[in-house]
């Protein structure tokens, strides 16, 4: 049996960094509150306005192949999670090929928020288990210091810019993805959303005076949902595999907060030595979070651990997939 397994992980954020203590010199918050309530000191914000979300997926995938020691050209399929494209088309996963001159590809976006990554990942290794593509990329990237009101204490504090991308190519010797669960429930749009920009309310004078193109975020209702259907997902997962807390090496969780990372975990019976977390480093990147993880993550995961990834997203969208990581990182 075929199965698609990462293969290589690679991710990039931008060199600036906005702390905590930053946000105080312009917004009514400070240090102590944002840290209690998600656990983020800083996240990175890209300054230059010639750059975009392509920009930050180039990049990631520049690393992808040289780690691989691949040409771009190899690369069969690129999918990109983002809910920050650089414009409504060309789709951001085309210009990321142009950019790193992956010319054999074909590509498209996945938009599903923070669970951009998870639908892709799923998505992609389709492609890799009928044997119609042999090296697919998943890019998860976001630019979300783009769609934020600065003046917003509630959404601002949260967000920060960053992209990871993994390839997956054909296994058979029993490694890499076992399963996925995933979901969505369009009635969560009113909780989390950007109101205009599309064709419900295309950009106007309004729209634009009335900040409507900005993250638009109900906290309590989003959080419970959050706590709720991520520890749901990832003990579905398990139970459906009939896997244990002592089965799992990893729980590789969206970066959205840290309490809720926390209940997930609590939820699984698991410690939090077996917990992947960065969001202290870059807040929460939507679709990149997880391959960050990954990434930073890559030298303490070994060929063989069981890996549970979970996200949760505005939609709502959420999912899980159980994979069994395919290598040694050297």
């Amino acid at each position: 049996m075929i199965r698609a397994a990462i293969t290589a992980v690679a991710g990039y954020v931008p060199e600036n960094v906005m702390t905590n203590t930053d946000l105080e010199k312009f917004v009514d918050t400070n240090d102590e509150w944002i840290t209690s309530r998600t656990g983020i000191k800083e996240r990175r914000i890209e300054l230059d306005p010639t750059k975009a979300t392509s920009d930050m997926g180039a990049e990631a995938v520049k690393l992808l192949c040289k780690k691989r020691h691949i040409s771009p050209e190899e690369i069969d399929l690129l999918i990109c999670g983002t809910v920050t494209p650089d414009m409504s088309f060309p789709s951001t996963s085309n210009l990321i090929c142009a950019k790193v001159g992956a010319k054999n590809a074909w590509g498209f976006d996945l938009t599903a928020a923070c669970s951009g990554f998870i639908y892709g990942l799923a998505t992609g290794a389709q492609f890799i288990e009928t044997g119609r593509h042999k090296k697919v990329v998943i890019v998860g990237a976001d630019m979300m210091s783009r769609i934020l009101d600065f003046t917003d204490r509630a959404t601002c504090v949260i967000f920060g810019d960053g992209a990871g991308a993994v390839l997956l190519e054909p296994s058979e010797d029993g490694l890499g993805m076992q399963d996925f669960v995933l979901h969505s429930d369009g009635n969560g749009g009113k909780h989390l959303n950007m109101p205009a920009g599309g064709s419900l309310h295309p950009a106007s004078h309004d729209t634009v005076n009335n900040k409507m193109h900005y993250v638009y975020q109900e906290g309590q209702a989003v959080f419970k949902h959050a706590v709720y259907a991520m520890a749901e997902v990832t003990t579905s997962i398990m139970t459906k595999n009939k896997l244990t807390a002592n089965d799992i090496k990893w729980l590789v969780p969206h970066q959205a907060n840290k309490r809720i990372i926390e209940a997930t975990a609590e939820r699984m019976g698991i410690g939090p030595d077996k917990v992947m977390m960065n969001i202290e480093r870059y807040g929460n990147t939507t679709a990149g979070t997880l391959p960050l993880l990954l990434w930073d993550y890559e030298k303490q995961i070994k060929k063989g651990d069981n890996l549970i990834l979970s996200a949760f997203g505005g939609g709502f969208t959420w999912g899980s997939i159980w994979l069994k990581w395919s290598y040694d990182s050297k």
